[in-house]
């Protein structure tokens, strides 16, 4: 194998790489999202976790989503694993849908140590830009099996709009 070649093949290679990590800061940028656990979350301690990369007052997830469009709607579906419909709030916010709430850490019942910690606890908000004007006095949501969807019916173009939304 001549030297060019291997300049080439790594080059190629690097690319590869360098396009798929693009890729990823792409699509999960806007998914990456804060939790912030409040004094009393119960959150172990650093002291009791062995996972070297645990931070027990910085809490990061990708909160995947999904947006779809057809002629009368769009909806948006979160995936919001680990909670509580009733810990979740849903508002449309101008050109926006809000999803705010907390996850909340839960101690096991008996003695021992934490070995691995790579969920994130406490409160969040994730802003999924809506691509379109809707009405969110129309608006549904639902939560099932960790996943909340939002169906709300498109609407002309005009004022701004802010509303909760409750969740079933």
């Amino acid at each position: 194998m001549k030297l060019d070649e291997i300049k080439d093949r790594v080059g190629a290679l690097w690319e590869s790489v360098s396009e798929g990590w693009n890729h990823l800061i792409q699509s999960a940028a806007g998914a990456l999202t804060r939790f912030r656990p409040e004094q009393d979350s119960g959150v172990p301690a650093a002291s009791e976790v062995d996972d070297g990369f645990y931070l027990p007052s910085r809490g990061w997830a990708v909160l995947g989503g999904d947006v779809f469009e057809d002629d009368s709607r769009l909806v948006v579906r979160l995936e919001l694993p680990g909670m509580d419909k009733q810990d979740l709030q849903v508002e449309v916010l101008d050109d926006a849908l809000v999803v705010s709430g907390e996850k909340r850490f839960a101690r096991e019942s008996t003695e021992g140590r934490w070995r691995v910690m790579q969920c994130a606890y406490g409160s969040f908000r994730r802003v999924v830009p809506l691509v379109v004007a809707v009405r969110p006095d129309e608006a549904r949501a639902s939560y099932r099996n960790g996943v909340l969807r939002v169906e709300m019916p498109k609407a002309e173009q005009g004022a701004p709009r802010s509303l909760k939304i409750p969740v079933d």
